[in-house]
């Protein structure tokens, strides 16, 4: 009788539910308050940064330690500033106001 081989990690995390599961999975440290507050936009930065990844020809203990990686500068990312300041997201990218233009007068200057 063979043992049914255990689904990769990305299949993995691909069936997980919650930024909890990818830390466990992962077998990264974290802190739930912090997680609690940016979860969405660590797994944003996460997959930003897979984008980059080619898994092609390494092995699962390496694809493993790579995911590894990423998650964990994912969250330092957030460790360190805030949502705000790393904008993952469209809704904070456009949140900065755009500078006024060079020529710019004000209404309230004019007779």
């Amino acid at each position: 009788m063979s043992v049914p081989a255990q689904p990769g990690v990305l299949e993995q995390l691909n069936k997980a539910a919650s930024a909890e599961e990818f830390f466990a999975l992962l077998g990264v440290d974290y802190d739930p308050k912090h997680v609690n507050v940016v979860r969405l936009h660590i797994l944003r930065r996460m997959g930003q940064y897979l984008v980059s990844e080619d898994f092609n020809g390494l092995s699962e203990a390496e694809v493993t330690e790579r995911c590894r990686s990423v998650l964990a500068q994912a969250y330092a990312d957030f460790v360190a500033s805030s949502p705000l300041d790393q904008r993952v997201f469209k809704v904070l990218k456009d949140a900065v106001a755009p500078p006024p233009p060079k020529n710019f007068v004000p209404l309230a200057t004019l007779k």
